[in-house]
């Protein structure tokens, strides 16, 4: 970013929001776009303190009208609304303009989970997959490891990438991940994903303390890309949807922990929601398979 105003911005995000990387570069590219929109041509850079609302109004209108969805309409107030709260505490600006910002509600989507039975098969395929001869030792011991890590704990795909051998505690079934804010949570290591991270650090032979506990073939951190396509081989194998990802394993943790009666509150501290209503949409994902169920087995149901 160009202007004085707009690199103090990016520090403060950085430094003080602990904002991830994703969102840096959204939130300044955000900033980026709506500079543009609103700068007469063969101008400089616009100064802040002379836009008006209406600006920022007909700016995000037309946002909307060009078919943007609702969660891309919405990011684009927060990026704006942050800067602009940040002009006015820097006295950049005499008013935030854009303080009364609101954007279109989110559609309630319930999150697609898969069956405990469909988890224990797709678990089951890597190391299936390697006694078949299709994938290699290596490649079966780390995938076993990172899709029982993931469904034992309830982690994100970027927690687990991330991971250090520093972090994680076998001997207590343990781990302590960095969430989103850079916050760290502790989690906990189920008896088979404990069994699959010991196997896999086996084959490592004893891997230093602050090596990345995924690996590639080349010993180099594995991505996420490169887990969503091992991911869809294996379901594959298991005959399962295709769509399945990563994050859904995230999302049949937390729904497999209700349905067996874990309180909400220690679903939220371990999945790192900051908001208890964020993980009371899993409450909702509960209450529809039982109406299904209800629906499929009750005499008197239809």
């Amino acid at each position: 970013m160009s202007s004085d105003a707009e690199a103090r911005f990016e520090a403060f995000l950085k430094a003080e929001r602990n904002a991830s990387a994703n969102t840096l570069k959204a939130y300044l590219a955000d900033i980026e776009s709506f500079k543009k929109a609103i700068s007469k041509p063969h101008s400089q850079s616009p100064k802040w303190q002379d836009i008006k609302r209406a600006e920022i109004r007909d700016y995000i209108l037309g946002i909307a009208q060009s078919g943007a969805g609702a969660a891309t309409v919405r990011r684009h107030i927060a990026s704006i609304r942050t800067f602009f709260r940040f002009l006015r505490r820097e006295g950049d600006v005499a008013v935030d303009v854009a303080s009364s910002l609101r954007g279109p509600k989110l559609p309630k989507k319930l999150p697609k989970v898969l069956s405990a039975p469909d988890v224990e098969r797709f678990l089951n395929c890597p190391i299936k997959a390697a006694n078949e001869k299709l994938v290699s030792q290596q490649i079966a011991l780390c995938d076993s490891a990172v899709f029982e890590f993931l469904y034992s704990t309830g982690c994100r795909i970027s927690e687990a990438m991330s991971l250090k051998w520093s972090q994680v505690d076998l001997a207590r079934g343990t781990a302590t991940v960095v969430g989103k804010g850079s916050k760290e949570r502790l989690v906990i290591l189920g008896k088979a994903a404990t069994t699959a991270l010991s196997r896999w650090r086996d084959f490592c032979s004893m891997p230093p303390e602050e090596a990345c506990v995924f690996l590639s073939e080349r010993n180099t951190p594995l991505t996420p890309r490169t887990v969503q396509r091992r991911m869809k081989f294996y379901l594959s194998l298991a005959n399962l949807p295709l769509d399945v990802t990563p994050h859904k394993l995230r999302h049949s943790f937390a729904t497999h922990m209700l349905d067996a009666g874990a309180g909400l509150r220690g679903v939220q501290e371990m999945l790192g929601h900051s908001s208890l209503s964020t993980t009371q949409i899993y409450t909702h994902v509960s209450v529809e398979r039982l109406k299904d169920q209800y629906a499929k087995f009750h005499p008197r149901a239809k």
